[in-house]
């Protein structure tokens, strides 16, 4: 991730966009989740982060890549925007971040995390998050035809490689730690079409499913 937020113009990297994704807006907009305390989980260059801070929240964003932490950190500081943004990786047994949040997010991270990953990933998720908190996880849906088309694993323009989930296997990996509690394709914005995703609204179990 460093060399693409090295070597690549930032309207061409696929995810950075300045303005807030409508469906986190609408989230946002009709008090699902109110100002908290959140955590944006792959935040790249800070900006949705900083948008959620606009709006009273009090947010930490984190991400594997040490230049896009740098990035947001200006970007926050030229909007005047209070907002804590770390390198860390989530997937790590030892992951970094030991406070508590009452509403996690991720944008278009997960489908960068591979099956054999994901485990971990919403374990650490599951423990960063309060008694009740929220989480929102929007990822690339196997439904969608973008990147050459069809498969569940696709190579991008800039050489990355995702994986496109099922609305059944997304379920089978978060309901033993998450209440489900809204669940619907979207269509997201991206470079060069928008994308399917899947929408997961979720809140966290008290006591694990077996």
């Amino acid at each position: 991730m460093d060399k693409i937020y090295a070597n690549t113009p930032f309207d061409e990297i696929p995810w950075n966009f300045k303005s807030p994704p409508a469906a986190l807006v609408d989230l946002i907009g009709s008090a699902k989740v109110k100002p908290c305390k959140t955590i944006d989980l792959g935040c790249g260059a800070g900006n949705y982060a900083i948008y959620l801070a606009s709006q009273g929240f009090e947010v930490t964003g984190i991400d594997i890549s040490s230049i896009a932490i740098k990035i947001a950190k200006e970007n926050a500081k030229k909007k005047g925007i209070k907002c804590n943004f770390v390198v860390a990786n989530v997937l790590d047994d030892s992951f970094e971040v030991k406070e508590k949040f009452d509403f996690a997010f991720e944008w278009e991270l997960l489908h960068h995390v591979f099956p054999e990953q994901r485990r971990i990933y919403v374990e650490n998720v599951h423990k960063l998050l309060v008694p009740g908190g929220n989480y929102l996880s929007v990822c690339f849906s196997e439904e969608d035809k973008g990147f050459s088309g069809s498969g569940k694993w696709r190579v991008t323009d800039l050489g990355t490689i995702l994986y496109f989930s099922s609305e059944h296997e997304l379920r089978d990996l978060f309901e033993p730690y998450f209440n489900i509690r809204e669940l619907k394709t979207v269509v997201i914005r991206g470079r060069p079409e928008s994308h399917f995703s899947n929408y997961f609204f979720m809140e966290k179990r008290s006591r694990l499913s077996p």
